[in-house]
């Protein structure tokens, strides 16, 4: 015996679906499934049909050959129960759902399928027809992540599923945003943006393992210099965790004495970025050596001062050339001759320019000052108390574009950016959900190889139906294509 599904239109326009069963060329048996009045209906119920025929759950009547009546068929809803369980079942393996707060995984769920202010986050998660908090079930949880310490917790969380060996490396970097409002306040102040907008502002640290998977985060006035957050990130989770043997890793802004003896004290090792100054010493001497030219890859080993504990000593620095970093260096330093040099023409208006000398009415290139810049083109110092080969301390900050990844995705994906809080507490709050929310998509991208946009992009569409057929409610699974399959082997949920 064998069996079909057949899709039938009925005399008023809609489409009837049907199980039928033959033996050998003979109609034996017919089930009808329902009908279905638009593309939806027809969906679910020929999902219905495959499951009935393949499960075997069909009880056939034979004594009707032919169907006159038809089932009293409604879609009750259909519903991203796959999306959901999927983001939720990584959320529970990162043991969140300690915190026992279901408004707060709602907030970081629904932030990862379609950022959006804490009350359309309600609009979010009704589109797709899942549980939504109420107005003030998130005002209450807002107050609650403070008070209760939830950053804490995510924080501790993050850590303990890391990898022991992703932590050897630590990557830090900061970033800003911004408030389109008039008037500053304490915390949102007018400082150097990221953005160059003189909008206020605030400053935030992300502190990330050397995946770019998160494990701190702090906020600081807008104001604040960079070089003035990082202490306090890794004061704060060197006390939190109690780690040792831990190297940070940070670009030329963090660079200072004050840190390097800090960082020292408490126990860090480093890697910082150097800005250069003047051509290094070593470097110079052997460009000025006849016929020497730089090599793509060269590396040099120096020294600097640096004042620790009061007292002037020396710390490593390492120092490479690329070729590709070079060419850049020499377009930009063309550029802005080019425009020193109509200042000096007098057919542009003075600006600020780094190779313009002016002395009373007279305007002149500083021709040393240019040379010294080709010199120094393509070369890049690295600061480092590691007494470890040159080309790893290179590579080890070079991991610095995780960091930059996490703060990305946290601005674009996630819209980090607090729109719609003005006051501390709650735009505390609101960066607590988006550190939990990168941490849940970073887990997803670094088990699947997929973007999080892309992971949301093939599981939104997948929704589970709820018909009712003659008055009895129905569960349809959905048709899992064989990407998406993939995909949840992957994740394992």
């Amino acid at each position: 015996m064998s069996s079909f599904i057949r899709k039938k239109k009925t005399k008023s326009g809609a489409t009837a679906v049907q199980i039928i069963y033959k033996q050998g060329r003979k109609v034996i048996g017919l089930k009808h499934i329902g009908t279905a009045h638009n593309d939806a209906e027809l969906e679910i119920l020929v999902a219905l049909a495959h499951e009935k025929m393949h499960e075997g759950q069909l009880t056939l009547d034979f004594e009707e050959p032919v169907l006159d009546g038809y089932a009293d068929l409604r879609l009750e809803k259909s519903y991203s129960e796959l999306l959901w369980d999927t983001l939720s079942g990584v959320y529970d393996k990162l043991n969140f759902g300690s915190i026992e707060d279901t408004v707060f995984k709602q907030l970081v769920l629904a932030r990862i399928i379609e950022p959006a202010s804490k009350l359309d986050t309600i609009r979010v998660l009704k589109d797709l027809d899942l549980e939504a908090p109420s107005n003030s079930g998130i005002h209450r949880c807002l107050r609650n992540i403070i008070g209760r310490g939830y950053r804490e917790i995510v924080s501790e969380a993050c850590l303990k599923y890391v990898k022991p060996s992703t932590l050897k490396l630590v990557l830090y970097d900061v970033t800003t945003l911004y408030f389109e409002i008039q008037k500053e306040d304490e915390y949102r102040k007018a400082g150097l943006s990221k953005e160059r907008r003189l909008d206020p502002q605030i400053t935030v640290g992300l502190l990330v393992d050397c995946t770019g998977f998160p494990l701190e985060i702090q906020s600081f006035e807008g104001n604040r210099a960079e070089v003035k957050t990082l202490l306090p990130v890794l004061e704060g989770f060197k006390k939190r965790h109690g780690l040792k043997e831990i190297t940070v890793t940070a670009d030329a802004a963090m660079l200072s004495s004050a840190n390097i003896a800090e960082l020292e004290r408490l126990g860090y090792h480093y890697i910082i970025g150097s800005r250069l100054a003047k051509t290094p010493y070593e470097i110079k001497e052997y460009i000025c050596t006849e016929g020497a030219a730089l090599e793509d890859g060269q590396i040099f080993e120096s020294s600097i001062n640096v004042t620790v504990d009061g007292k002037r000593t020396k710390r490593r620095v390492v120092y490479q050339y690329r070729k590709k970093r070079a060419a850049l260096d020499l377009s930009n330093i063309e550029k802005t001759v080019a425009k020193a040099q109509k200042m000096v023409d007098k057919k542009a208006d003075i600006k600020r320019n780094r190779f313009l000398t002016i002395k009373g009415d007279t305007r002149e290139i500083n021709v040393t000052l240019v040379e010294e810049a080709r010199r120094k083109a393509g070369i890049k110092g690295y600061v480092t108390d590691l007494r470890i080969p040159a080309q790893e301390v290179i590579d080890a900050y070079h991991q610095l574009f995780q960091v930059e990844k996490s703060f990305r995705m946290s601005k674009s994906d996630l819209k980090a950016r607090p729109i719609f809080h003005r006051k501390r507490d709650s735009i505390d709050a609101h960066l607590t959900v988006v550190f939990a929310a990168l941490a849940v998509a970073r887990c997803i991208e670094a088990m699947t190889g997929l973007s999080i946009k892309k992971v949301i992009q093939l599981l939104a569409p997948i929704r589970t139906g709820v018909i009712s057929v003659n008055g009895a409610s129905l569960k349809i699974k959905p048709r899992i294509p064989n990407e998406v399959v993939a995909l949840l082997k992957h994740l394992n949920t």
